[in-house]
């Protein structure tokens, strides 16, 4: 599963593909209506949507002369249960640890900028 999660991350990690992604929730578009809010070429637009497609976070599908794109909600699952995990550790009061320290190492207290 790290793989496919690695996968989806790096299709995330781009802002371009997230918008697409936004867009995309909404309803299936054509490659044509998605680029063009973009102020990039058609080529690489088609890229973006590659690399979405790899990480099964979209699909393609040409219907007529037209290809369209539809998201693919569940690729998303995996990695939305891979972070759910982090939320089940509470926040860190950190003047509170900061005070821990100090009885513990008998240390002045920290400097903060």
């Amino acid at each position: 599963m790290a793989p496919h999660l690695d996968t989806v991350f790096a299709a995330l990690a781009d802002p371009t593909r997230r918008e697409i992604l936004r867009m995309l929730l909404e309803d299936d578009m054509a490659v044509t209506d998605v680029a063009e809010p973009f102020a990039m070429s058609l080529a690489a637009i088609s890229k973006h949507l590659g690399i979405l497609a790899g990480a099964g976070l979209i699909t393609q599908e040409k219907r007529g002369r037209v290809k369209w794109c539809k998201l693919e909600p569940d690729a998303l699952k995996a990695a939305s249960v891979w972070m759910q995990g982090f939320g089940q550790f509470e926040p860190v009061n950190l003047d509170a640890f900061e005070a821990f320290l100090e009885r513990e190492l008998g240390a002045e207290p920290f400097d903060t900028p």
